[in-house]
This record gives C-alpha cells, structure tokens and sequence, in this order.
C-alpha cells in the first residue's frame, strides 16, 4: 500500500490536521512520485516495495517492549508514511536510498523511541548492508542507551530476532552480516575511526557539542546509503546544533531554493510536527499538529493537565511548549521569550555606512568572553536600532575548551565565521578592541559619539581608547543605572526593532540572561548558570544605557 499517499489525502482532504510544513513536505513527496511515474529520466523514483520493507518488518518481527509487553507492534499512519518516504525513495541509477538525512520533530510522548528502536533494528538486520554499524548518539550514555534499551527489549519479546540477534555487553549483534548496533556517548574528538552505516539521534536538542554531529556525519562517508535519523523535540537550549539543523529543515520544508534555483538538500527528509503560531497551545483542535499519535499513542487527557498548568505557571510553559509542541523557547527563568529574541531580519554594512552610533563594551575579566557593541540609527523617522557586535575570546581559553569539549558554546564555528576574534595568548588584548572600534570608525565611518563602560574593568583601556578619539561614558553596574534602560531594550526586541544581523552570539547570550529583582521596580541581568554567558547581553545594555540618557543629544546627530 502507498502509506504516503494515503497519508497525503487524507490531510488534502482535511480528515488529518497537521503542520504546514508536514502538509507541505508530503504535498511534494506525491508530486515527485507522480513526476517519476511519467517521466523516466528524474533521479529519484518511488518504490512503494522498497518503503513498505522496513514498515511490514517492523509489524511482524518487533514486539512492544513497553506497556502491552510482547504484543505485535502496530505504526500508525503518520509513522508508516514518514518510513515509507524515508526508505521508498531511491536513486533511479544505483538504486540506493535517496534520502541520507532526516529531521523528524514530533511532541513527546508520540511513540518516537519505539519508533526508532524498530529502524535500527530493520537497519541491522534487513538493509543488506554488511559489517553494519549502527550507533545511537547522545552527549550522555543514559540518553544514548534508551534506543538500544528499547530495541534489546524488542528482540527479547520476538522469538524469530532472538534466534539470529545476539545481545553482547555493549551492543546488538547480527552474525550474518557481523553487523553492530550500540550506544555511544562520548567527546566529539574521540569517536574519529567509525564507519556509520547509520546514525540515531533521539532528542536531538539536548546534543550542545555541534562536534560531535559533525564526527558522526562524517563517519558514514564511505557507505552506500548511509542515513542519518535525528528524532526530537524542541528544547530550551538555543543557539545549538538543533536550532542549525532546524533551519535546513524548515527551508527545506518550506520550499526554498539555492541561488540556481534548485530545491536545498534533495537527499534531507524534514518532517515537522509543531504548531504554526505559538498561540495555538491553548486550542485542543490544534494540538495534533505538534502531537500525530494523539488519542492513539499520548492520552489526550494528560496533555490538556500539563496545558491547564501551564496557563498559570510561568516554569512549567517553557517545557510544555518546547516538549509537546515544538515551539522554540527558553528556559522559564529566561528574561526575554526565544520569540521576542528571533529576528530574521538583516542588514548589509553599506546600509550602516557613514552613521553616528552609541557604543558599549562588557570587558568582563582579561582570561573571558569580551563584547564590543555599536547602536546605530538611521534617522528619526526609521525606528529601526541596527547592531553591531564582535566578541573577543584569549586563543587558549578557545583552545582549552576545545580540548576539554566543554560544550559551553560553539567558539570555533563562530571565530571562523568572523563573529569572535581570539586573542593571542591567554588574555583578552584590549587593543583588539579598540583596534575594532577603529576599523568600524575608519572603514564603515560609524562614528559613536559616546561608548559606554564598565569603569571597574576598563583599566588603561580608557585612555587608549580616549587617545584614539572616542567619547567615554562609564556605566555604573548595577539595578539602579540598568533597570529603565533594561526595560526600553526588552520592549524593543518584543516590537521588532531591534535589527542584530541574525547574530547568533547575541541569541545565545540573550537566551543566557535571566532577571534579578530588587526593591520595588528594580532589575538587572544575571545568567540563567555559571555556564553561560551575558556578555552580549550586558555589552548591549551598556550601550543602551548612554542611549537612554542622551538619547536627545544623539538623535539631533541622527538628524532626519
């Protein structure tokens, strides 16, 4: 039976609500097949025997290993669709699967463990793929091994997989083909040497080392058709490898296409199962969007006692949005909502050139993160406040991280991308500020008219900077100078206005800030834990801070 067909008419036909994007994804799916049916030539071609392989061995050989212990498995028709279209699209040349990579997000609770504990299985056993490595990754072992878990508890319920699957210490062996399928959770810099023929991700969130996606990815290079199944929720950690891989998914998902024109990434499956506005939480009619097995595999009932909750408690909403509804978010104690902090608007340097700016800097200690930022405006009748930031970072810290895998942030991607530079040394070069200051004054003609600072960190940084021309304001940190400034700034990002290039060191440092309260209507910012940081966040407020207080002085620069 073609499950993704009947998938897709039912959603046309609207007996099925789902996502957008899901309705999107299989609109196209059954397009592509049709396409191939007419037209001989295409790359791929859909092979309803191939899809349904994985789908009839997991019914007939894969037991529940939880609830009703040892009864048949049954998918149901989102999970036979989603295998159908992984497995049944081929290479009209070599026959090999076309899809090599697959996001699928689905609420909690939705029955994706089983899921992936029957693929892994099917992989091991029925891909005809030989001395087969299969892996189910995971920054912690006990994550990693709820897959195996499942599957081990599979093939112990199922006399025909006991008979030719050994359980062995540390992984599931198929002798026929001498195939593997373990747990591994460990650093990135040390599982180089794997040959993956297939790769389990389950919560793919909650992985903060974008190294370790990257090794494994890299491991199944030299396979047929190996594949990659990341299986998750949203989570509350932002700026991760997750939020990376969502925004390929949902491009793809969306229809986007390169420069050429070309569809993006033909061989990554994107299927999303979320909420298409935010505000759709508390409307039981669209829960099932984010929740396809609703009814059938999650009780409906405990989904609408974790809303109810959450209607009045500010620490449970973050989790019921991310975990049953895949709605970015931060974590509740976070000052401002991931939705107030996401922008996607940018700007090009020509548009900031030749302006006049408000500066501010967050030094921090020599041996941490340093921020340089510049507010700028347009004019008055552009309410738009553009920012510009750089982060500087001691070239030993960068590389201690690394070597200890810390996970703390992704340094090395975003000094390579230009956003941080790394000091020589094992202290942050002052000088290197200022040099910024300059270049962005020199190359840019962004002129800040006053800079604001932390007067008991700024040491000799303040007269170096003085002596290259610029105004210097110190800013005293505390709740009494930050809690206005704090406010205004918050109330932009909510309204939209505040445009910061898509920096994704910002996102990460404003998902980072909490807010410590005092007195009456006192706040300022503290980290959400030690292992954060609101350098951004702070080097941000500072800047805001000058622009609160001479907020006439600078527009009159501004002009119209």
């Amino acid at each position: 039976m073609n499950y993704v067909r009947e998938y897709w008419r039912q959603i046309e036909s609207g007996q099925i609500i789902t996502s957008r994007r899901v309705a999107a994804v299989y609109k196209r799916l059954v397009a592509e097949m049709d396409e191939a049916q007419r037209d001989k030539t295409t790359k791929y071609y859909f092979s309803e025997e191939a899809g349904e392989r994985p789908i009839v061995f997991a019914e007939q050989f894969c037991k529940q290993s939880q609830g009703t212990i040892g009864e048949p498995l049954r998918l149901e028709l989102f999970q036979k669709a989603y295998v159908q279209a992984l497995f049944g699209f081929l290479e009209r040349d070599t026959g090999y699967r076309r899809f090599r990579e697959t996001m699928f997000l689905v609420g909690r609770k939705n029955g994706k463990t089983t899921l992936l504990a029957a693929i892994a299985l099917y992989l091991l056993v029925g891909d005809y793929e030989g001395a087969a490595e299969i892996y189910s990754i995971a920054t912690k072992r006990d994550q990693a091994k709820i897959t195996l878990t499942a599957a081990v508890n599979m093939v112990k319920q199922s006399p025909e997989l006991r008979a030719i699957v050994k359980k062995r210490r540390n992984d599931i062996y198929f002798p026929a083909t001498a195939s593997t399928f373990q747990a591994l959770a460990s650093e990135s810099n040390t599982l180089d040497g794997l040959n993956s023929h297939a790769v389990i991700i389950d919560e793919l969130h909650a992985i903060r080392d974008r190294g370790l996606y990257e090794v494994m990815k890299q491991s199944t290079s030299s396979r047929r058709q190996p594949l990659i199944i990341m299986i998750t929720t949203a989570g509350t950690l932002r700026e991760s490898v997750y939020d990376d891989i969502y925004e390929i998914a949902k491009d793809i998902a969306d229809g986007k296409t390169d420069k050429d024109g070309k569809p993006l990434e033909p061989t990554f499956l994107p299927v999303l199962y979320e909420l298409d506005e935010k505000s759709e939480w508390t409307n039981p009619q669209m829960w099932i969007k984010a929740n396809p097995g609703l009814g059938r595999i999650k009780q409906y009932a405990t989904l609408a006692n974790f809303v109810e909750r959450a209607k009045t408690s500010v620490a449970d909403l973050p989790g019921v949005l991310t975990k049953d509804f895949n709605v970015r978010e931060v974590a509740g104690t976070v000052w401002l909502s991931f939705e107030e902090i996401k922008s996607d608007a940018t700007f090009e340097m020509s548009e900031v050139y030749d302006t006049y700016a408000i500066g501010g800097c967050d030094l921090s200690a020599t041996t941490d993160l340093t921020c340089a930022t510049l507010l700028i405006r347009r004019s008055a009748s552009d309410p738009t406040v553009y920012v510009l930031q750089h982060y500087f970072l001691p070239q030993k810290k960068l590389d201690l991280l690394d070597e200890r895998n810390t996970n703390e942030a992704p340094y090395k991607i975003w000094h390579e991308r230009g956003l941080l530079t790394a000091c020589e040394g094992n202290r942050v070069d002052y000088s290197d500020v200022t040099a910024w200051f300059c270049q962005m004054r020199d190359e840019y003609k962004i002129d800040p008219i006053k800079i604001g600072y932390d007067r008991a960190l700024a040491g000799y940084w303040v007269d170096e900077m003085t002596a290259n021309g610029f105004e210097m304001n110190s800013v005293a940190q505390g709740p009494f100078t930050w809690s206005q400034p704090m406010r205004e700034m918050g109330a932009a990002f909510a309204d939209k206005i505040v445009n910061y290039n898509k920096n994704p060191m910002l996102v990460w440092c404003l998902s980072n800030t909490a807010v410590k309260k005092s007195g009456v209507n006192n706040i300022q910012p503290v980290k959400t834990s030690d292992k954060r940081r609101i350098d951004g966040t702070v080097s941000l407020l500072n800047a805001w801070v000058v622009y609160v207080r001479d907020y006439e002085d600078y527009m009159y620069a501004v002009g119209d």
